[in-house]
């Protein structure tokens, strides 16, 4: 009796066991297949699921370009690490010794990533060839050119520097301090103006998408309306049938997604050969920076994330509002 009741509790557990796996299974299997129903729809509807995919591809390559705008400004003021460069002038009269004890206690500064001497007739010598002045400098019986140290700061932030320029000045044998930055602090002041414009931009074309595509599911609901009045009829729950509508919003922010992708690759690749033509006359080298995997795939997620939103939304308020009416 008590194998009996062991062999029975051991085949229910089996068979508990299998359900739960096939249920698991089957679960996917009719997302899988409403996913692929909802893609027919939009193969069916050719017309307005390419308008609803280019609205939304144009949309969202705007806010994206705008992102690649401020990425490659923001290269370029990284680039400027130089323009953070504290030239302390020496005073008239010290001796190589005290300039190069000075300069061996910056090098050892935790603030400092290099220094470096120019002596006043390496200094003379560079002003001599840049001004076209050399044959009139001949004529000077002293060198008026003091010795220069030039301190370029781990940390090139403006008001970092500023302050390590006040520290430096300080210094014993150092009669003033420069430091040209203003003009890369107004640089940075307008690529925080760009970042913040290129928020406000994407919030309301994205708000604009949410819209878009939550049109285009309730103008999709009422076209089936009368299908959705029999789906009920017969027992279909609201969840039921609104996962179709929900992976049509999907599908769109997919394919418009790639689009703004495409869109964007396509200007990049148009304006690269017009950049390396205006930085050629300066014998620079310039490269437009692109999305990366990271970029395009949190583009891919966002355009999905808003195809499920603004599908979402619309489902929502319209199918709970069926109902099927009497004969």
């Amino acid at each position: 009796m008590s194998i009996l009741f062991s062999g029975r509790v051991s085949s229910g557990a089996s068979a508990h066991k299998v359900g739960i796996a096939r249920r698991f299974i089957m679960f996917w299997v009719n997302h899988v297949r409403q996913a692929l129903f909802s893609l027919g729809e939009l193969w069916r509807t050719p017309s307005a699921s390419i308008l609803t995919i280019g609205v939304l591809g144009v949309s969202l390559t705007l806010p994206a370009t705008l992102h690649l705008l401020v990425k490659n400004v923001q290269q370029i003021s990284d680039s400027f690490t130089q323009a953070a460069e504290i030239s302390l002038f020496i005073r008239e009269g010290t001796n190589a010794t005290q300039i190069s004890s000075l300069q061996k206690i910056l090098q050892a500064d935790n603030d400092i990533a290099q220094v470096t001497h120019i002596s006043r007739e390496q200094a003379l010598s560079e002003f001599a060839q840049v001004s076209g002045f050399g044959a009139a400098l001949n004529y000077l019986t002293d060198n008026p050119l003091p010795d220069v140290l030039l301190v370029l700061p781990k940390n090139t932030h403006a008001d970092s520097a500023r302050q390590l320029l006040a520290r430096l000045s300080k210094e014993r044998i150092v009669e003033f301090g420069k430091l040209d930055i203003d003009w890369l602090t107004r640089l940075d002041a307008i690529v925080s103006l760009l970042r913040q414009a290129v928020l406000v931009i994407a919030v309301l074309l994205l708000g604009a998408v949410l819209l878009i595509i939550g049109n285009t599911i309730r103008l999709s609901i009422m076209n089936k309306k009368d299908e959705i009045e029999v789906m009920k009829l017969v027992g279909a729950t609201d969840a039921f049938i609104q996962t179709p509508f929900l992976y049509s919003g999907i599908w769109y922010g997919v394919f418009g997604g790639l689009l703004a992708f495409l869109i964007v690759e396509a200007m990049l690749w148009w304006l690269q050969g017009a950049i390396v033509s205006v930085t050629s006359l300066y014998e620079s080298e310039f490269h437009l920076m692109a999305l990366s995997v990271t970029e395009f795939f949190s583009l891919m997620l966002l355009a999905m994330l808003l195809g499920l939103s603004g599908s979402y939304l619309s489902v929502r308020r319209h199918i709970s509002g069926i109902e099927p009416t009497g004969p």
